[in-house]
């Protein structure tokens, strides 16, 4: 070998040396990465890949600053109202509304006969007034106003404004009840200061003086809020402003009242029996829960338990009752909520169904937050295809006489019975919003409007009969003296069949129905005696609610979608129509979707019509659709101005490859083209509703999630809408566990074809109720596509599910039996069946008191997957029902968090949520809160 040879061969192996100490230390650095991402929970089918697109996704984590400023609670400071709710006047079809903008709140009225809107009053005026009025400052941007209604014949506006309870009022004059209220509050004080056992201050007391103790279980509770309220009146005429010292409010209304249309009579229970008293005992009873002096008088005596006259309670809601009635000491127990009252517009007879749940199964859910020991709430639940379902009985009562009469309802084996009742006025409408108001801290969230029923007269009551099945529906009327029934028409389908209640016409001289027996939902009319004349609407699309009835002209008023050509056919357009079917009109016109507010004369309506991409915007138009008055646009300029951007709205076509699609994508404002993004799809199944967005929604959990760095849709489903058409609304009967998943497969392959930023590796689903149910479906039927789930409080499985839903949706099959009795078989393919097929990251949650959903659907799938030695994850949140709305940011931290783990491959792993505790003071401040 020579020298050059010599010095070559050196060379090499010098070479090889050094190649061989790289790669090793190449192949050291891969392994401690990929040990790295490991830990930190990166999927292994990203760090197995060799793409390196997905792999550079490994270099961007979840953007929780972006996240943070779009939450639900930071959108609150950035746009405010979005409609116009318009509260008409009593004498003519004027109105008043509020709207609030980043400027402040501004009140006008509408005259519609003028086309006119003026400012109701001058803010900076009225904030002097107060000003001077309470010894408080205030300023036009920031007034305090509370309950704001008509008063006096609309002559005047009242409103109350809370202050301070130390407050000094310039020359108040006190009512003698607060004054001896006052005197004695002295000297309580005084007594209680003497014996060192001051009730409102004890802790601090004790405190000073060093024996400050323990306090027990349920113990400490906070004081009420150092506040009292000050009412006011403002004249509309002179815009004057008066406080009114000595004014009286009216008793919030009791959670048990149901009041009679003529307020002359006030139903209740006790016990399981209906009780009565006239209008000066239920004055009484208002002011004070314990008045030995209230008369009352039982109307009832064969209730009792599971075969009640009262509501069955949430423990909660039973707490608030006893809270409200301290003091009602009735050996009977407290007055309670009755089952649903209807009353005869003529407070003459009341109808009711009571149900008899006796033989019915018993469900539970143990409240393990109670306090000191966990209590257990028990309650009637039926579940699908058990023989012992409630049982309605429909009843009359006469007032004068106490009697009760049992309608004759026996139209089929097992059925379901509803009352037919009068359209809520405005009226009524304008009340339940400020009893709501009144009760808004209490469980119950108000009482509810007193149902009337449908006919003028209280000689006929008109209801519906449903077959268990669904698939058979009557509408009848009964004569409330005798309990005689007459059917007028039925229904009958293959399928299931949907009601909206009917409407009279003259008092039952023509009968407005509506029904989707030609594939379409669209109205009909029928004459008094149950005969077809003729069907008002027709056409391919999908008539949905009775806006209002001019009775006089004999014109329909109502909603419909999928008429107008070349837009989204979810959008809902105000329509009139005469009763024999002529003069079909579209009244908002408008590539958008609208939702009008009616008088209740019908001659006027506030639409306020928007996109997901297009500012709400409100205007007043006429029973022509002549536009009167622009009243309101949305503000949105501080949502830009934080980077706010409008979700993109998509069509695409469905497995099918025929059947369109309509949804909505949501990208992270500081989108960039040149990535790749995971896709998450938010799903509910329907087949009642469909959640694809339609109207500008800024504050849906959607927004955020996408900020973290996914792009996330909404896309409906063929059996997801009965917006659509019948066919479409039933495409899942029979199948309701599978029929949506390959259209939302499909949708999101569409997509990832169209547009190469989305990353059809890192695919994720999540999902609330029947969302959670099909988000858990789809991971497992599609387990090499869907490679996240987050299902929330899902029916996994419907044999422990709401019976009602269950058997209409799915089916349930009749088998008469030898004894002419009939047999209901209901089968579906449930959730846990296909736990073995499971490759992805499942996120199972429930509320641990979820009463409508149990938890118990979770936890059957959670013990199949344990079975089938699966990996997955499970939270359940303690004291939360089938709503997660108490804790609801938390939870939508939670949800972005599991996605970005394991879709983005990193996520916060601190015990502090920044998102959520961001911009606020460590220790909140006592300031007074008005």
């Amino acid at each position: 070998m020579n020298l050059a040879t010599r010095s070559t061969s050196k060379l090499d192996r010098k070479n090889v040396r050094w190649l061989f100490f790289g790669a090793l230390f190449a192949a050291i650095v891969l392994m401690a990465s990929a040990y790295a991402h490991a830990q930190s929970g990166a999927p292994p089918e990203r760090l197995a890949a060799n793409d390196r697109d997905t792999a550079r996704e490994v270099s961007y984590p979840p953007n929780y600053a972006l996240e943070a400023r779009f939450l639900p609670e930071s959108m609150n400071k950035l746009v405010f109202d979005l409609s116009v709710t318009p509260h008409w006047f009593t004498l003519s079809d004027r109105f008043w509304y509020r709207y609030q903008t980043t400027d402040g709140a501004k009140y006008y009225i509408v005259d519609p006969l003028k086309k006119t809107k003026s400012l109701l009053w001058d803010n900076a005026k009225v904030a002097a007034a107060l000003s001077s009025l309470t010894g408080f400052p205030y300023d036009a941007q920031h007034l305090p106003i509370r309950r704001l209604k008509l008063v006096d014949k609309d002559t005047k506006m009242r409103f109350e404004v809370e202050i301070r309870k130390d407050g000094v009022v310039p020359n108040e004059e006190k009512k003698q009840e607060d004054a001896n209220q006052q005197g004695n509050e002295t000297e309580t004080t005084q007594n209680q200061q003497q014996q060192g056992q001051q009730q409102g201050q004890q802790q601090e007391q004790r405190g000073r003086r060093g024996q400050q103790q323990q306090a027990g279980p349920g113990a400490g509770a906070e004081p009420p809020e150092d506040t009292r309220t000050l009412t006011f009146e403002y004249e509309l005429a002179t815009g004057r402003v008066t406080r009114l010292d000595k004014f009286e409010a009216e008793p919030k209304k009791p959670m048990w009242a149901s009041v009679s249309p003529s307020e002359a009579l006030v139903v209740f229970a006790r016990g399981h029996n209906l009780y009565i008293m006239d209008a000066e005992n239920y004055a009484k009873a208002k002011k004070k829960a314990g008045d030995t002096s209230i008369v009352e008088t039982q109307l009832t005596t064969d209730g009792v338990e599971k075969f009640s006259y009262a509501r069955e309670l949430l423990p909660e809601q039973q707490e608030q009752l006893v809270k409200d009635d301290k003091g009602d000491t009735n050996k009977v127990g407290i007055r309670t909520v009755p089952i649903t009252i209807h009353w005869s517009k003529d407070s003459k007879k009341i109808a009711l169904v009571r149900e008899d749940n006796r033989k019915v199964g018993m469900l539970w859910v143990i409240h393990s937050l109670s306090k000191p020991r966990p209590t257990l709430e028990s309650y009637s639940y039926p579940m699908p295809g058990e023989d012992n379902i409630p049982i309605p009985q429909l009843e009359v009562i006469d007032i004068a006489s106490k009697a009760t009469t049992v309608v004759q309802a026996k139209n089929y084996p097992q059925q379901e019975i509803n009352i037919v009742d009068a359209p809520i006025t405005e009226r009524e409408r304008e009340e339940q919003r400020e009893e709501q108001e009144r009760n808004r801290d209490a469980q119950m969230g108000g009482p509810r409007t007193t149902a009337r029923w449908v006919s003028e007269t209280s000689d006929k009551l008109y209801f519906t009969a449903t077959h268990r099945d669904y698939r058979r529906a009557a509408v009848c009327v009964a004569d409330a003296s005798n309990g005689t029934v007459k059917t007028l028409f039925e229904e009958r389908s293959n399928t299931w069949i949907s009601l909206k209640a009917l409407r009279l016409v003259n008092n039952g001289q023509g009968i407005v129905w509506w029904s989707e027996r030609d594939g379409w939902g669209h109205y009909y009319l029928y004459d008094a005696d149950g005969k077809l004349k003729n069907q008002i609407t027709s056409g391919e699309f999908v008539t949905d609610q009775i806006v209002g009835l001019d009775e006089k002209t004999r014109t329909l008023f109502f909603t419909a979608n999928g008429r107008e050509q070349n837009e989204d056919p979810y959008y809902i357009h105000l329509y009139r129509v005469n009763l024999d079917g002529s003069g079909f009109k579209l009244l908002t016109g408008g590539n958008f979707s609208h939702a009008p507010a009616a008088a209740d004369s019908s001659k006027y309506f506030v639409d306020t019509y928007s996109r997901v991409d297009v500012a709400p915007k409100s205007v007043l138009v006429d029973e022509q659709g002549t536009a009167l008055v622009e009243l309101e646009t949305a503000d949105l300029s501080q949502l830009f101005a934080a980077g706010y951007k409008f979700p993109e709205m998509f069509k695409v076509k469905a497995d099918d490859g025929i059947t369109d699609l309509y949804g909505v994508m949501y990208k992270p404002f500081d989108f960039d083209p040149n990535r790749k993004y995971p896709l998450i799809e938010y799903v509910y199944p329907g087949p009642q509703v469909e959640q694809v967005t339609k109207a500008f929604t800024p504050k849906g959990p959607n927004v955020p999630l996408a900020q973290l760095g996914f792009i996330v849709i909404e896309v409906g489903a063929r059996g997801g809408s009965p917006q659509r058409n019948k066919w479409y609304d039933t495409y899942g009967y029979g199948n309701l566990r599978d029929y949506g998943l390959a259209d939302k497969k499909a949708a999101a392959e569409h997509l990832g074809a169209l547009h190469p930023y989305i990353d059809l590796n890192r695919v994720g689903m999540w999902g609330h109720s029947g969302g959670g149910f099909m988000t858990a479906a789809a991971l497992m039927q599609y387990p090499d596509f869907f490679k996240a789930g987050w299902s929330e409080s899902g029916n996994h499985d419907n044999n422990v599910y709401n019976r009602d839903w269950s058997e209409k949706y799915h089916g349930v099959r009749e088998e008469v039996q030898k004894d002419g009795t009939s047999k209901f078989i209901y089968e579906i393919d449930k959730n846990s069946d296909l736990a073995k097929n499971l490759q992805g990251h499942l996120m199972l949650t429930t509320g641990d008191m979820d009463n409508n959903v149990s938890m118990v659907n979770t936890m059957h799938l959670a013990d199949t997957l344990i079975k089938a030695n699966k990996r997955f994850e499970m939270l359940v949140l303690p004291g939360m029902r089938h709503s997660y709305m108490p804790i609801n940011p938390w939870v939508t931290v939670a949800r972005g968090d599991f996605f970005s783990h394991w879709l983005l491959g990193s996520s916060a792993s601190t015990a502090d949520i920044p998102e959520l505790q961001g911009g606020r003071q460590a220790t909140p401040s006592k300031k007074f809160k008005e």
